[in-house]
């Protein structure tokens, strides 16, 4: 009787063992329970995964012998593909590569060199460890091939004033976002058009060398001038002013505001005073005065205004000052300039979150003021030892000598960068005659549709530093005197993104991972008494199971 009880048990398991899997086989669930659903895609993502016609090759330059964050690191990466290529119907096939396996110097230079000429770079790191810190060459980073194209993607996201716990950790939180718009770049066919207006004296090819060559991959970049001519901006998705330092016409603003009516983005990099670097290098000292670009009326109407000052801040980036005395050699030293504020990003929002420290260079303050329906987002903003010098203001290298008087740093927190999003009102309503708001070929539009953009206070957040006498541009963000490299490139490419991203997938980089680290302090003290915990305890346990097992079974079968 209880052998049939056990068979009838066995095949009704295996019965329903196999209608589960026939069911699963169509229909597709998967369980996340971490608390923050750190493995559950977005919308966004799943959308592009499902457009996948072909394979995607990944080769991960991430194995080898390294500390316990960077393995963490490889194997959040590796589950995250997993994951990519569970919902890819299994288009996504990956590789992990150690580059540096090759013992002989020449061939591991040389596979540097091609790594490097694809987009990636070793990254040189102390890593702290209980015995001390350890220096350690890595490769964190991947290339994704789809269709005979491919494009790197840098898995670790490297920030000042960040630890390397936390750098890792947020690395792990881009791992989505990084690698479906990488995907995404690579399928798209028709890319979104991006000009750079010229003719207000804007930065030259050479001084936007590096965020053209980035942008380049992504978009389809021109040079435009407006002119005067109404369909100049025809076709573009997307326009950046780059530092102009001349009036626009009331005709070109006319034809930008008309461009925002109709949904065209804008990022404007705008320096409301102009200070000249020839003086200040040549003698010492210059006077930085109010430009008249003839904007202040349409910032205004969109939502902001940009003050006529300049931002000096206790945090800043620093320069090469003389410090020998008259007749001797020079010997230089990097002493702080306050006129080169450095911000830490610390807005939430998925254009500066996790951003490294950006430099801008005599930028100003800006207010958001009323304007219906405009929501306005501060990107960027001063540290909170700040000050604003009302124009005109000298500037003078001298000023590095000085101590500065920290009780008078207290203009905290100047933004310096503000997202504008909504139904922007035309600049021109109620100001243009009939004949031209009647008139077909011009469709004249009071009122926009939903549309965003971005309004920098500095002309120099997007400008790369040139050798002009080499005809040799720097990468945007690099100092070239302190060799430090800060954020600026991929604050403006996420800016660009986010304007033109219709497929939201940049709200994925607004995810939060929780940073749950171990005591280390505690580690040390109490090491012993867990480790007795959890070898002999289990042991115990199991011993102790086994007894009362004994014990219930000599009972039941004795009686």
């Amino acid at each position: 009787m209880n052998k049939k009880r056990d068979l009838f048990s066995l095949g009704l398991a295996i019965i329903i063992l196999i209608l589960l899997n026939f069911v699963g086989s169509f229909v597709f669930h998967r369980f996340d329970l971490t608390s923050e659903k750190r493995y559950t895609l977005s919308d966004a993502t799943k959308k592009i995964l499902g457009q996948l016609n072909d394979v995607v090759y990944v080769k991960v330059y991430l194995e080898g012998e390294f500390p316990a964050g960077f393995k963490r690191l490889r194997d959040e990466t590796k589950e995250m593909l997993d994951e990519f290529r569970a919902y890819s119907n299994d288009n996504i096939e990956y590789q992990f590569i150690n580059p540096t396996i090759n013992t002989d110097k020449t061939q591991l230079n040389e596979i540097y060199k091609q790594l490097g000429n694809k987009g990636l770079q070793p990254i040189n790191l102390e890593v702290k460890e209980e015995k001390g810190t350890t220096q350690q060459t890595i490769f964190p980073g991947a290339i994704v091939s789809y269709k005979g194209h491919e494009m790197s993607w840098q898995l670790l996201k490297t920030q000042m004033m960040q630890s390397s716990e936390g750098q890792l950790n947020n690395s792990i939180q881009a791992l989505e976002y990084e690698f479906a718009s990488c995907l995404r770049n690579l399928m798209t066919v028709i890319k979104p058009k991006v000009g750079f207006v010229e003719g207000h004296g804007e930065l030259d090819t050479l001084a936007l060398n590096d965020i053209k060559n980035s942008l380049g991959g992504f978009y389809l970049l021109k040079r435009v001038k407006i002119n005067g001519q109404l369909k100049a901006l025809d076709g573009l998705n997307a326009i950046i002013i780059a530092k102009p330092d001349s009036a626009f016409s009331e005709k070109d603003k006319f034809i930008i505001d008309q461009f925002v009516m109709n949904g065209g983005k804008v990022i404007w990099a705008v320096d409301p005073l102009y200070t000249s670097i020839d003086s200040l290098q040549r003698s010492g000292a210059t006077i930085a005065l109010p430009y008249d670009l003839k904007l202040d009326d349409l910032f205004f109407k969109y939502g902001v205004r940009i003050n006529q000052n300049l931002i000096i801040d206790l945090q800043s980036s620093a320069i090469p000052v003389n410090k020998a005395f008259r007749g001797q050699p020079p010997r230089f030293e990097l002493m702080p300039w306050l006129f080169a504020p450095l911000i830490m990003p610390t807005s939430s929002h998925p254009i500066v979150k996790n951003l490294d420290v950006i430099k801008v260079e005599f930028a100003s303050s800006m207010d958001t003021v009323e304007a219906k329906g405009i929501k306005k987002t501060i990107l960027l903003q001063s540290s909170r030892g700040a000050k604003t010098l009302i124009a005109p203001v000298r500037v003078d290298l001298r000023m590095v000598n000085l101590k500065p008087d920290e009780n008078q740093f207290r203009d905290s927190y100047r933004p310096v960068a503000v997202l504008l999003e909504g139904k922007f009102e035309s600049v021109f309503k109620n100001r243009v005659p009939p004949q031209i708001a009647h008139d077909s070929t011009i469709a004249y539009k009071s009122n926009g549709v939903d549309n965003k953009m971005i309004v920098i206070s500095d002309g120099d957040i997007i400008r790369n530093e040139v050798q002009y006498s080499a005809h040799k541009p720097y990468p945007l963000g690099y100092d070239i005197y302190t060799k430090q490299t800060y954020g600026n490139k991929n604050f403006i490419l996420n800016c660009v993104n986010y304007l033109c991203d219709d497929s939201g997938l940049i709200g994925v980089r607004s995810r939060e991972l929780t940073l749950r680290l171990l005591d280390k302090k505690k580690i040390k003290m109490e090491r012993v008494q867990w480790q007795i915990v959890n070898t002999i305890l289990p042991l115990l346990a199991l011993l102790l199971f086994g007894v009362i097992h004994h014990i219930l079974r000599k009972r039941k079968y004795a009686s």
